[in-house]
């Protein structure tokens, strides 16, 4: 279902338009420019979300991290405008967020620039025409090996067991080593380190499984 627009949107993104990342003459993420304190650049990690939804996530995450800089990609502006209220409403200021596309990722993401990978509950697109769509196939594995550091590690959920199984396939076959597969999330000893997310609340909630993988290469 597609979302109403929202009321007022241009007087809420400009409120919060502090909390968009700094960009290049290229359309790429000046590291420097947004993570920077009292003109001192950060060395500190640096975590990726695509497709970061209302910002359940992110801002947990960021909670959790505060010693991580986080970049939260979502392509949907009313859901990114969502998201980045929330983050400016809990004081989040080691997230910076994109209004992008995931198919731009080694676009819009400086080179071996990443140490953290999140896809949560991406798209399934079940339709074999449509798996170039997956944000696992081949062809998006391939940007994210350009903007992953070595070593650098994507986490993976999805309540789709036929995408799950297709991720484990096109991972493999991408040269990424698999660990902490898991089909059942939120029975299994993972879950005390899962941070959820806004769909995966609702979902779990009506009884849906959740699979879960970590990935690394280099």
């Amino acid at each position: 279902m597609r979302m109403r627009p929202k009321k007022n949107r241009a007087a809420r993104m400009e409120k919060v338009s502090y909390l968009f990342a700094k960009t290049d003459e290229n359309g790429r993420v000046d590291i420097m420019e947004t993570f920077k304190k009292d003109g001192v650049a950060s060395d500190k990690p640096l975590f990726l979300e695509i497709g970061c939804g209302k910002g359940a996530f992110v801002t947990e995450l960021s909670r959790q991290n505060p010693d991580a800089d986080i970049i939260a990609a979502e392509l949907v502006t009313d859901v990114l405008m969502l998201a980045m209220e929330k983050a400016d409403r809990e004081n989040r200021t080691n997230i910076a967020f994109l209004n992008e596309n995931a198919d731009r990722t080694d676009i819009f993401m400086p080179e071996k620039s990443t140490d953290r990978l999140y896809l949560n509950f991406s798209d399934p697109w079940p339709r074999k025409k449509n798996s170039k769509r997956r944000l696992t196939s081949p062809l998006f594995l391939e940007k994210y090996k350009k903007i992953l550091k070595d070593g650098a590690r994507i986490y993976f959920k999805t309540d789709n067991i036929g995408l799950f199984e297709y991720s484990l396939e096109t991972l493999k076959e991408a040269g990424f080593t698999l660990e902490n597969i898991c089909y059942d999330l939120h029975s299994s000893e993972l879950s005390s380190n899962n941070i959820m997310t806004e769909y995966e609340n609702n979902f779990s909630s009506k009884g849906f499984k959740i699979n879960y993988l970590e990935a690394f290469f280099g």
